[in-house]
């Protein structure tokens, strides 16, 4: 049954100091005034829609998340353009999708609509955090976790969805650098059958000892197999992966075990309409670092909300590694990166209507 939005405002007794303009603001480190909140009972359902003072929550310590991981996420970014006006980009992909996650976590499901206006209403509301200078944006974070106080392993009664804001600068401090790359084929992040597709932290969770292990080798990131076999190209780090080979833009297929990222997705939409459309494929690792062996494969980039475009300049495989180069005015992540940001800044044409208007 739809919902209508009915939020109730909660001002906070004096507001925070915002940052000045030209500070280096990090990645979700800095946060804005308020939040949007809306709690669930069951038998009752989703209600209580308000917008209230960003603050510590207060957990029961049996709080069934802390225990069973039932918890779910979105990221997205609101941008401000060179025009001043705040925009979305493909919002109700990000909602569609944490409905697919809420599904396979035993989560009860938002109506879009309903959160797409609780979005557009918290960003008014702190429109004036939105930096300007170029690569910042409002990164969003949407969530939903079990606040039911229980010990019972069992999907939780009582649920709290919210949604924060973090003025940012770009995900990764080197920005469009490539980037280092180790293929993990010890661990494994996630089968068919499980969470993979959903954006779950227990996903996460999983990957950060493989990140560790990674960084310590000198790599920044860590390139996932399948977790049956071993041998298929799924993710990179938490992005999606494509590979240029013989001139031609593949990115795995999806199989259940890969997120279907927004980012990923508008990059094959993008490519489309340009008339370069990518392959959706299974690719084998040892396949792909003989392509990569004998220059076949001239680049490799992950996508993602966060960092939007990361070329790699390093992948090892065991103990193999490939190096490649790239030049910004014909490599088509460098290409794709503008294209991409030239739209939700808008600095481009929005041919395929991508964008969403917050302010005016």
């Amino acid at each position: 049954m739809k919902q209508q939005a009915s939020i109730t405002m909660i001002p906070r007794a004096e507001l925070k100091a915002k940052p000045q303009a030209g500070a280096k603001l990090g990645f979700g480190q800095i946060f804005t005034d308020y939040l949007f909140a809306l709690d669930y009972v069951e038998g009752k359902g989703w209600h209580d829609a308000r917008i209230e003072p960003y603050a510590p929550l207060s957990l029961d310590p049996a709080c069934m998340t802390l225990h069973y991981g039932q918890t779910i996420f979105e990221g997205m970014k609101a941008y401000r353009g060179e025009d001043d006006r705040v925009r979305l980009f493909r919002p109700r992909l990000n909602f569609e999708r944490l409905n697919v996650s809420a599904k396979r976590m035993g989560i009860p499901t938002l109506d879009v609509d309903l959160a797409l206006e609780a979005l557009r209403t918290l960003i008014r509301t702190e429109a004036d955090w939105v930096p300007a200078e170029p690569g910042t944006s409002l990164y969003i974070r949407p969530f939903i976790f079990a606040t039911e106080g229980s010990l019972g392993a069992r999907s939780a009664r009582q649920f709290r969805f919210l949604i924060i804001l973090s003025p940012s600068g770009a995900y990764y401090a080197s920005g469009l650098d490539p980037v280092s790359i180790f293929i993990e084929d010890e661990y494994v992040r996630a089968v068919r059958g499980g969470t993979g597709f959903a954006k779950t932290a227990a996903n996460y969770a999983v990957s950060l000892l493989s990140q560790i292990e990674a960084q310590e080798r000198g790599y920044e990131q860590v390139l996932w197999l399948d977790g049956v076999e071993r041998r298929y190209i799924e993710e990179v780090g938490s992005m999606n992966v494509f590979f240029v080979i013989d001139g031609e833009p593949v990115t795995p297929a999806l199989n259940g075990s890969i997120l279907p990222g927004i980012t990923r997705r508008s990059v094959l939409e993008l490519l489309k309409h340009q008339g370069r459309p990518a392959r959706e494929v299974h690719l084998d690792v040892d396949k792909l670092m003989e392509l990569a062996r004998t220059g076949r494969v001239t680049e490799v980039f992950g996508t993602g909300t966060a960092a939007v475009i990361s070329p790699v300049g390093r992948l090892a495989y065991g103990e193999e590694s490939v190096s490649f180069t790239y030049d910004p005015a014909q490599s088509l992540a460098y290409r794709l990166y503008d294209d991409l940001t030239g739209i939700q800044y808008g600095r481009r044409p929005d041919e395929l209507g991508w964008v969403e208007f917050v302010t005016p």
